[in-house]
């Protein structure tokens, strides 16, 4: 897309382009018009192009690492989103991409994969059902805190969720990211692993949290009413 024609785009499509492109200016010219955090958030989050990827979609999939690298850090950011086709996760998409390149080239394109499981994406996700609640961010913070913020609160969104949903969380062929990895990519699997054991680390810390928060119970508490 030619200048010319960016300036006749609206902020959605010369989002996406951005995103296309790797074109980190054109994203800046796209954020500057936003008059807040939550406008921009709200572009973010419901931009969309004719298949429904949302912008993380579009720059996993073109491999757009310094424009990804951007969009996380904006403030209440959905890192999970479902795109219409296929129902994938951003995730999803950077494990396809890796996937496209030679073996010699993987080193080179992992980046991008840990970049977003760095801003809290799920990696057992399934697709389909979008986690309520879940930002990729939260205000205030630098940019590397709100990344480990980001991991927090994506891991007690999942430890909220019943079984009956995350048997739903399924993309359309049913595979989470590290299924969709090539099996001789030891390396974006390990990544991918070592992601969902810490997030399953993640979860027993909010379990037992919740434990503490119920205070005392059985017998120790009926004795003391007595």
């Amino acid at each position: 897309m030619s200048d010319e024609a960016h300036e006749g785009a609206s902020p959605r499509e010369q989002l996406l382009e951005a995103c296309r492109r790797n074109n980190t200016s054109l994203l800046h010219d796209v954020l500057s018009t936003c008059s807040s955090p939550k406008e921009t958030a709200h572009l973010l989050n419901t931009a969309t192009d004719g298949v429904g990827q949302y912008c993380l979609h579009i720059a996993a999939t073109y491999g757009s690492y310094d424009v990804l690298d951007i969009l996380l850090d904006q403030e209440d950011l959905e890192v999970d989103p479902i795109d219409r086709l296929e129902k994938d996760t951003p995730l999803h998409k950077a494990v396809r991409f890796v996937n496209s390149h030679t073996e010699l080239e993987w080193q080179g394109v992992i980046p991008l994969v840990e970049l977003l499981i760095d801003a809290g994406a799920d990696p057992s996700i399934w697709g389909e059902k979008k986690r309520a609640g879940a930002s990729a961010s939260t205000p205030h913070h630098h940019p590397k805190e709100k990344k480990k913020i980001r991991k927090t609160e994506s891991r007690a969104n999942a430890a909220s969720l019943s079984p009956a949903t995350t048997n739903r969380m399924r993309n359309k062929a049913k595979l989470k990211p590290i299924e969709l990895a090539d099996p001789r990519n030891a390396d974006l699997r390990m990544v991918l692993q070592k992601a969902e054991f810490a997030q399953m680390a993640g979860n027993d810390v909010v379990d037992a949290d919740a434990e503490d928060d119920e205070g005392p119970t059985g017998s120790g508490s009926d004795d003391e009413e007595g």
